[in-house]
């Protein structure tokens, strides 16, 4: 399963996103599912460099990819923008797909509700 993770911040501004996992839809090369989304992020890291000139850290390696930026972009309208996009777009093929992929938002309220259970 791929797990792509949303992140906001006490003011509910994107504040990152990690992929993480395989869909394991199809075989390598073969894998459609994995393919979009892995298309969505790559549009969605490339939008955020590119054309927001936001300033991002970003770390990629076979089956995870995290994308962080700095608490000053959170502000942008083109980085909430890009952001939301490919937030709604991975989230129309979880529900597609959802034995392949799974959408998780976390806020600071749901990381303190998860850290209460601890």
């Amino acid at each position: 399963m791929l797990e792509v993770t949303f992140f906001r911040d006490d003011e509910d501004r994107p504040a990152g996103i990690i992929a993480q996992g395989h869909t394991d839809f199809d075989a390598h090369g073969r894998d459609i599912v994995c393919a979009a989304v892995s298309a969505i992020l790559q549009a969605a890291r490339l939008g955020l460099s590119e054309c927001a000139h936001a300033r991002l850290e970003a770390t990629q390696q076979p089956g995870e990819l995290k994308l962080d930026w700095q608490e000053r972009e959170r502000n942008r309208e083109s980085v909430r923008a890009i952001v939301g996009t490919a937030e709604l777009a991975i989230e129309q093929i979880a529900a597609r797909f959802p034995k392949h992929v799974r959408v998780k938002r976390v806020t600071p309220l749901t990381q303190r509700r998860s850290d209460d259970h601890v």
